[in-house]
């Protein structure tokens, strides 16, 4: 059966982003052309969904008003045609305030009664994974998780060592078809002595309802926070089927976590742009000959500056 809900978390305060988060949400924040939830949203269309429950929280009103298509400018205000990208009639945004933000389980949480009995997509609302073919990464962990009959699956991207303790790590157990694996184990934020690979969560799952006793069942971990990542370990332990599904070459995780990943993120998807790509990757090699040599001209100065 197509699984057509998705549970989006974007209640977190963004405080690693201040002052920039100061009074706009960092889902907000750009990414190319568009904000970066709306990335995440045209992802999950992509790939079948239809019905998005956005998880918000205090200051996160400009997320709801960007999916109300009567609210603030509209694309005929700005002359745009073909936006969103997507048949509006057709997709459903639901919205629910996690109150506190008491971490990415109790975000989850939250949705309990808009997944129902349904297998439920989880992607977190600050960043987007790009493809050569649009959500392919998304597809084939939803095609191996129907495969397979997981209890859980769960995008995974190889990290550095150092970066094992930014990350829940997985370990890995038997190779399945499609470059899927059954997981054995995942830990919150391990750090480079006790991570079991390299294999780092990377921010889109797919979960059947037996998620949310467990869930419901969690003490606060990390950060005194109810941590996803214990409810998945738990359901490992339990004996449930998780499954990895890493990211494939030409697939990556764009963030927006701190600055220096958001400026990345945004570097790429501006220079890889199909209308401004071209221009700016001009203009930025022009900037670095001249950060390198002074002597080179400034590309923000006219020619005959």
């Amino acid at each position: 059966m197509p699984i057509t809900r998705a549970i989006v978390p974007a209640g977190g305060k963004g405080t690693r982003l201040f002052p920039v988060t100061k009074a706009q949400p960092k889902e907000m924040l750009p990414l190319g052309t568009r904000p970066v939830i709306q990335g995440v949203a045209e992802e999950l269309v992509s790939a079948g969904v239809t019905d998005i429950l956005i998880i918000t929280g205090a200051g996160k009103s400009p997320v709801e008003d960007h999916f109300d298509p009567t609210s603030g400018l509209t694309a005929a205000d700005a002359g745009v045609d073909g936006w969103p990208p997507y048949d509006d009639e057709a997709i459903q945004f639901y919205f629910t305030r996690q109150g506190e933000p008491r971490g990415l389980g109790d975000a989850v949480r939250c949705g309990e009664r808009f997944a129902g009995e349904e297998h439920v997509i989880v992607a977190l609302g600050d960043c987007i994974i790009t493809s050569d073919q649009p959500a392919a990464p998304l597809r084939r962990m939803l095609a191996a998780h129907a495969e397979h009959e997981a209890d859980a699956s769960i995008l995974v991207q190889r990290v550095s060592l150092e970066a094992t303790g930014r990350y829940g790590i997985v370990q890995p157990g038997r190779e399945l078809a499609e470059g899927a694996f059954e997981m054995d184990d995942i830990i919150e934020k391990p750090g480079p002595e006790d991570a079991p690979s390299r294999y780092a969560v990377a921010a889109r799952y797919v979960f059947s309802p037996t998620l949310f006793p467990y869930l419901a069942d969690l003490e606060p971990g990390k950060g005194a926070e109810i941590q996803l990542t214990d409810a998945v370990r738990a359901m490992i332990a339990d004996g449930h089927r998780v499954l990895g599904v890493p990211l494939q070459e030409g697939e990556r995780r764009l963030d927006v976590g701190n600055f220096e990943s958001y400026s990345r993120a945004f570097f790429r998807t501006m220079l890889t742009d199909e209308v401004v790509g071209e221009g700016l990757r001009r203009y930025a090699a022009n900037l670095l000959e001249h950060l390198r040599d002074a002597s080179h001209p400034d590309p923000d100065l006219p020619s005959d500056a």
